[in-house]
């Protein structure tokens, strides 16, 4: 088949890298909003809970994706119907998880804490059920939307752009929701919130169900039948297919680099709110709140509209291992810019870190996600069928987030011993200084140990492509 044509059929439509980024916009609003809500039940002004329960809330619920993320990656490879192995799914899960997320914040601060807490706890954990069956399909549809090297990391850095958009707009939270002209106070501004949020999900999150195309199931080989007594009976194959998947040494590095980089950036998400208020403000929220949410709103769009772009022409000129080599190391100068940046008597110096910091977030979602769907093609060569996007996507994003839930367990506790006190309106200065060095040296340090990992990555453009013409001689183009 003529070169032209074979570049043309894998190039994926604007109209399904659309649709592909609405839902991705979707798996950053989730937790964007959730990070700004953690934010207000820690704070005084808000529901005043205790940072170590705050942080429980959110981490215990990612022990359940252990189990629930490789079983719907399970589930989406075998499945077969006429709208395909993943779009079912991701339309229901959409609904699920917009519905399940009004439900789980409409919680009043006169209530006891324990109460508040159980009463988040349990939503938490049901809402990690709903976000499963839509982000497990989702993430596997994206690796299989083209087969080409190159424009697997056009497709994913165009969703990671539109991804960005909910950094964007959601740190404005921070803002709006304490504003007492639109709401009487923050609980009841995260309860309104909540249930417009819930809204916005359902609306983007069923867009890739609706647009986006898969590869032809039709000649897939080896599919399990999928009722649940077969899913009952198949959890040793499950299981089976998790250690294959972690067989596979390239697969392994993806997911260890992105759990250290996501996680050393997730610890210190929310000290750069506390860090602007209590230690450039002296603790004024008022004076405040613009800086709070400028900064990562900021953030988000020098990373969707310059650092991605830049990202790239990187990894088609270099290859992507050298252009997430290189971003990674522009991000640890720019965390390190942060002791500069956070200067009380000059609020602009908080956007000097901002564009090499970019970098970092960047290079992570858009490298990795293309790195992980070359992946898939190796493990297809290695073990045959059925092709496992979505056992690889379900472990992938399990590492995410269980990153995640730990990061913010690990934040509230380090906040304690750090002697961050929630009922205050103040801070004391040691609390502060630990605050800001925590804040600089925890993502350097993960991210270095990142680069270090990455080093000897060795599934590069030739190999990618000599493995991919390898399958299709054996079972023709999907």
């Amino acid at each position: 088949m003529p070169t032209v044509e074979k570049a043309a059929r894998n190039r994926v439509p604007i109209g399904q890298k659309a649709a592909f980024g609405a839902g991705h916009l979707i798996n950053n609003l989730i937790p964007g909003i959730l990070g700004v809500f953690v934010v207000f039940l820690k704070s005084s002004e808000g529901f005043a809970m205790n940072t170590v329960l705050a942080g429980l809330i959110v981490g215990i619920p990612r022990l359940f994706d252990a189990i629930t993320d490789p079983v719907m990656g399970y589930i989406s490879d075998n499945t077969s119907s006429r709208y395909g192995r993943r779009r079912p799914y991701i339309f229901l899960g959409a609904i699920l998880s917009g519905i399940i997320f009004t439900i789980l914040w409409q919680v009043h601060d006169v209530d006891p804490e324990s109460y508040n807490f159980w009463y988040l706890l349990i939503f938490s954990i049901l809402l990690i059920f709903g976000n499963t069956i839509f982000s497990t399909p989702l993430i596997a549809l994206g690796y299989e939307m083209t087969s080409d090297y190159k424009e697997r990391t056009r497709l994913m850095g165009f969703a990671n752009i539109i991804g960005q958009i909910a950094w964007m707009l959601v740190p404005f939270l921070y803002v709006l929701i304490p504003d007492k002209e639109l709401f009487d106070s923050i609980p009841e501004g995260v309860r309104i919130v909540a249930l417009i949020a819930g809204f916005v999900i359902i609306l983007l999150g069923i867009l890739p169900a609706i647009f986006c195309r898969g590869i032809d199931s039709s000649k897939m080989e080896g599919r399990e039948e999928i009722t649940p007594k077969a899913l009952w009976n198949s959890m040793g194959k499950i299981f089976d297919g998790i250690k294959l998947v972690l067989k596979n040494k390239p697969f392994v590095k993806l997911c260890l680099a992105t759990f250290l980089v996501f996680n050393g950036f997730q610890i210190v998400a929310e000290f750069g709110v506390f860090i602007i208020n209590f230690y450039m403000f002296d603790g004024d929220w008022g004076a405040s709140k613009w800086w709070v949410a400028l900064f990562p709103a900021v953030t988000a769009a020098y990373t969707a509209f310059i650092a991605i772009p830049i990202i790239n022409m990187m990894a088609n000129k270099y290859g992507k291992r050298k252009a997430f080599l290189i971003a990674t190391a522009i991000s640890m100068l720019g965390y390190i810019l942060k002791w500069w940046g956070f200067d009380p008597t000059n609020p602009y110096m908080l956007f000097l870190p901002i564009p090499l910091m970019a970098f970092g977030m960047g290079c992570l979602f858009t490298l990795m996600m293309s790195m992980t769907a070359d992946v898939c093609d190796l493990d297809e060569l290695e073990n045959g069928m059925p092709r496992k996007e979505g056992t690889f996507g379900a472990i992938y994003w399990w590492m995410i987030k269980v990153g995640q839930g730990l990061a913010l367990v690990f934040s509230g506790i380090i906040l304690s011993l750090l002697g961050y006190d929630s009922s205050a309106s103040t801070q004391t200065a040691e609390a502060l200084i630990g605050m800001r060095i925590t804040d600089i040296v925890l993502p350097v340090l993960t991210a270095g140990l990142a680069i270090w990992v990455m080093w000897d990555y060795s599934l590069n453009e030739e190999r990618a492509m000599e493995i991919k013409e390898e399958l299709v001689k054996r079972r023709g183009e999907l």
